[in-house]
């Protein structure tokens, strides 16, 4: 027994997977503990409440930590790139916490024997440890810098391994064993690459297509003469690297554990995760933008990235714009359902949502305590005394908007000529990717910019720009955030922007004023408390630096204390938190929808027991269940082929067998209309039922119709009318005219858009032309039909079945129904109208059911007792004279099949016992069908099967 949860600290529901999986037929009422909150919202508030009391608890374990950091920092030197703040326990804070590396050293355990923590397997493309090699068996390990190094440092609630590339090439298996044992003591997991597949996998696809593409730089133009740098090259090479991660994870993952993925690099992992072990509880987060799905549909590989990060449980962005972009991406690319939860596809939810991340604010606020950040701040303070100081800390990139800073600073120096001696910009460029020839440029460009203007402003003690080619270390940062009176951070594209949360974190005595771009994540957070800013406006971000730095005390006082709130609140342990929560709730919630969806059919029991019967009747809808499938090739449905609806190849030789076969009855049940399905099975023999029923043509005979006399249908030319309203103001929209019914199809429409004119539509219809009309409304996927009431498959079963009767087409009781169709749910009463187990009603069955209520009994009856003496007399009473066949046109056929049926005749149409009953649900997860099929393909392999049999 595996439980979903394993610890009252994470606030993970203990739930038993016993519980939830006791069965997967339909309908059943679940069996689980009734102390669980039952709403989500419920779950997660409960959560919350328990992490906090176990921080709350472990406040003092804190302290005490807190503490001895404090005294190792005072006491010894360390020559990490970070400060001395954390010298002693930096690795730790990075890798789960002291308090967690003390538990999995001496096996403590909760007072039932469960971990006291949760594993959390952080999957990303580096690891927070840079190694150097010393020499063959010997390595030097430092902590990396970076967003989500930082993000992660004050993260200590789970039992935490990190699985990531090392940074460097280790050929040789001497030198794979010892990094792979130094790196165990940081609890560090490596995964090996080759410099080919760094070449073509980081250098390559992350970093020249996917990086840019998602900053909205556009795809560069691919080389068509050097072919190891194709886009088919550079692509195969990432799902192969993807491979070799999972491959690592697989290796190291334990039952119960949460694998968390990050960033664009490793969007192919979800997948290769989910074929290893379907139960493993992943996630994916973004730490960039997600751009808007104009953009992302560039992307060549855009179909199946998007699938491989749907196949995590959750994912995960920095704000609500980048969660809204990835779910249009879906819809609009994959066609997907897209919901305020996520996106949907066939009944499987992939939960999507925002997680702005934050820092351990509390670390820095520690730094300024300490003896060295205070004597740099001493300094600071007497180098730019009577001076107002502002400053930018970036990557010197394209995305931060650098030079878009200088120059609005200098069209601030322009128009205030009483600021040129009293401001100064610290500019910190952090030199990345120096061996591009952009990043060359563009550093060559902010160089001559810097220069122009201190030549222009300066003066012989001192210039307007400090330019750094160069990082800080961590005490130096901490001292030029304190000291700094605007900061400003104008990022052309950015996924969020922490150097905004540490200023904001530093400021607490100053309180300092932050410029922030609106095209940053963090200006969803902070966007109250800061000055928004276009970068590319330079007018308005030179009258913000004015406006900053005359701001008066009481207004920076108030700015800032919102900033700071947040700032401290929603700290990066409470972002990582969040996320695994929500993350296990998600789990529990799919278990809990899994329960709904009916498993795949087992057709080696469905043929094997066809082999068996004796008399066996196949339903089998038309349009996605015997279709010709479609070669899409990751590109947006063909329209014009699905509309030219043609049998699939490879079922015709199989069909012709079943239809031949004197003990099978088949039957075509469709919403098409006649002349669709003459085309396709005209030459077969079998029954054909059109427009849902209302039209049947027997084996070999004429097309008869089934409508009522008294059928109103005075409201098809308004309807009509509605119907080519909209579909003149919807581009690629289509409406089929039927004798019974009018269809509106928006499936290959703009999504959005196709929407709004949908619910359009319908607000018009229902106000006018059929507010008082006998019709029934059914709303499809991309689809909106208006049929007479009354008018569904379950029916058509019924007048089927009255009329196989009195063609004597039946010699014995039908043992054995497949019934196997892509219905819409208001047409799923077919597969509850053969179901033993189903419920008698209005639920189950229609209205104008004549063979229902005694078939039904006898249904039961067999299945439960077997009992011979009634399937005898069943038999004896089922022989009838021939009566003259019903005529073809409009004649009252169902008043003429109301008083041609006995009873006793109803009764002996089936001996159907539950294990005789296939039903069959085609690409359509959400289903009353007892099984389920996925595409086509599996009905072709199905018919083969019974035909072979």
């Amino acid at each position: 027994m595996m439980s979903l949860g394993s610890s009252k600290e994470n606030g993970i529901l203990d739930i038993q997977l016993d519980d939830i999986q006791a069965t997967n037929m339909p309908g059943k009422a679940y069996d689980y503990d009734s102390s669980i909150p039952t709403t989500r919202l419920e779950r997660l508030l409960r959560e919350r409440e328990l992490r906090k009391s176990h921080r709350s608890n472990s406040q003092s374990t804190d302290n005490l930590r807190d503490a001895s950091k404090e005294v190792d920092a005072n006491g010894k030197k360390n020559n990490l790139i970070f400060s001395d703040v954390d010298k002693l326990s930096l690795e730790e804070e990075v890798l789960g916490g002291l308090l967690a590396a003390r538990n999995m050293s001496d096996g403590s355990k909760k007072p039932d024997g469960r971990p006291s923590k949760q594993r959390l397997l952080v999957v990303a493309n580096r690891l927070p440890v840079a190694a150097t090699r010393k020499d063959e068996d010997s390595w030097t390990l430092e902590i990396s810098a970076g967003g989500l190094v930082s993000a992660l440092l004050g993260v200590n609630e789970f039992e935490t391994r990190w699985i990531g590339w090392a940074g460097v090439n280790v050929p040789d298996e001497v030198g794979q064993k010892s990094l792979t044992e130094a790196l165990a003591e940081k609890r560090c997991i490596p995964v090996f690459l080759d410099e080919e597949v760094v070449h073509q996998y980081y250098n390559g696809y992350c970093n020249n297509i996917l990086w840019p593409l998602f900053h909205y730089l556009g795809l560069p133009q691919e080389d068509r003469l050097a072919t190891t740098r194709t886009f088919q090259s550079q692509f195969a090479a990432y799902k192969k690297a993807n491979q070799m991660f999972a491959d690592v994870v697989n290796k190291h993952y334990k039952e119960g554990d949460v694998v968390w993925c990050h960033d664009y690099h490793l969007m192919f992992l979800p997948k290769c995760l989910k074929e290893y072990n379907i139960n493993m509880k992943v996630g994916w987060f973004l730490h960039t933008p997600f751009p808007s799905s104009e953009i992302h549909r560039t992307l060549p590989s855009r179909t199946e990235l998007l699938r491989s990060v749907l196949a995590a449980d959750l994912v995960g962005f920095h704000t609500y714009d980048y969660a809204r972009h990835f779910v249009s991406a879906c819809t609009r690319i994959l066609g997907l359902e897209g919901t305020p939860e996520g996106v949907e596809d066939q009944g499987k939810l992939t939960r999507v949502a925002a997680f702005p991340i934050g820092i351990d604010s509390n670390r820095f606020i520690r730094a300024l305590e300490l003896p060295e950040v205070k004597d740099h701040i001493r300094e600071l303070k007497e180098r730019f005394a009577g001076r107002k100081v502002m400053l930018g800390v970036d990557r010197l990139d394209m995305i931060k908007g650098i030079p878009q800073k200088i120059l609005a600073f200098e069209k601030f120096l322009e128009e205030n000529p009483v600021w040129r001696d009293k401001v100064v910009l610290l500019q910190i460029a952090v030199p990345t990717r120096t061996d591009v020839p952009e990043y060359q440029r563009l550093t060559c460009q902010v160089h001559e910019i810097v220069g122009r203007i201190n030549g222009r402003f300066g003066t012989l003690t001192a210039v307007p720009i400090h330019h750094l080619d160069r990082s800080l270390d961590f005490t130096a940062l901490c001292a030029l955030y304190a000291v700094t009176d605007v900061a400003l951070v104008t990022s052309l594209r950015d996924g969020m922007n922490l150097v905004s949360y540490e200023f904001v974190a530093c400021q607490d005595e100053k309180k300092g004023v932050l410029i922030l771009s609106e095209f940053a994540g963090a200006a969803q957070s902070l966007g109250a408390g800061a000055i928004l800013v276009n970068p590319w406006n330079i007018t308005e971000v030179a009258a913000s630096i004015g406006y900053a730095l005359t701001m008066s005390a009481c207004e920076r006082e108030k700015r800032h204390r919102h900033n700071f709130m947040h700032v401290t609140t929603h700290t990066s342990q409470e972002w990582a938190e969040t996320f695994v929560s929500e993350l296990n709730d998600t789990v529990v919630e799919a278990q809990l929808r899994t329960r709904q969806i009916p498993p795949l059919l087992p057709t080696g029991n469905a043929v094997e027991h066809y082999k068996q019967s004796k008399n066996r009747l196949l339903i089998l809808g038309f349009n996605a269940t015997l279709t010709e499938p479609l070669d899409t090739q990751g590109r947006r449905m063909d329209q014009f082929k699905e509309m030219e609806l043609k049998l699939h190849p490879n079922l015709k030789e199989p069909l012709k067998k079943l239809c031949n076969d004197p003990n099978t009855i088949v039957i075509i049940l469709s919403g098409s209309d006649r002349t669709v399905l003459d085309e396709n099975f005209g030459a077969y023999n079998l029954w054909l039922a059109a427009e849902h029923g209302m039209f049947l043509r027997p084996p070999k005979g004429n097309w008869m119709t089934t409508m009522p006399e008294n059928l109103q249908m005075d409201w098809v030319d308004s309807v009509k009318h509605v119907f080519e309203y909209f579909t003149e103001r919807t581009p690629r929209s289509h409406f089929e005219l039927r004798q019974t019914s009018l269809v509106w199809n928006y499936k290959y429409a703009d999504v959005e858009f196709g929407r709004l004119q949908a619910k359009d539509l319908l607000q018009h219809l229902w106000t006018g032309p059929i507010s008082n009309a006998s019709v029934d409304v059914v709303q499809g996927g991309r689809s909106v039909e208006v049929r007479a009431v009354g008018v569904t498959k379950g029916a058509a079963i019924d007048r089927i079945l009255g009329e196989i009767i009195h063609n004597n087409d039946v010699r014995s009781p039908i043992d054995y129904v497949l019934c196997v169709g892509h219905f819409l749910p208001k047409d799923e009463d077919i597969y509850t109208f053969f179901d033993p187990e189903a419920p008698a009603g209005p639920a189950a069955t229609t209205s104008t059911r004549i063979i229902s209520p005694i078939n039904r009994s006898a249904s039961r009856f067999s299945a439960r007792s077997n009992v011979q003496p009634f399937l005898r007399k069943a038999t004896q009473r089922f022989s009838f004279p021939k009566k003259k066949p019903l005529s073809n046109g409009n004649g009252n056929w169902w008043s003429a099949m109301r008083d041609r049926m006995t009873v006793h005749e109803g009764s002996s149409v089936l001996d159907l016992r539950k294990e005789n009953y296939f039903s069959c649900a085609v690409g359509r997860k959400r289903s009353s069908a007892r099984y389920l099929l996925g595409s086509s393909a599996d009905v072709v392999s199905l018919l083969n099967g019974l035909a072979d049999s």
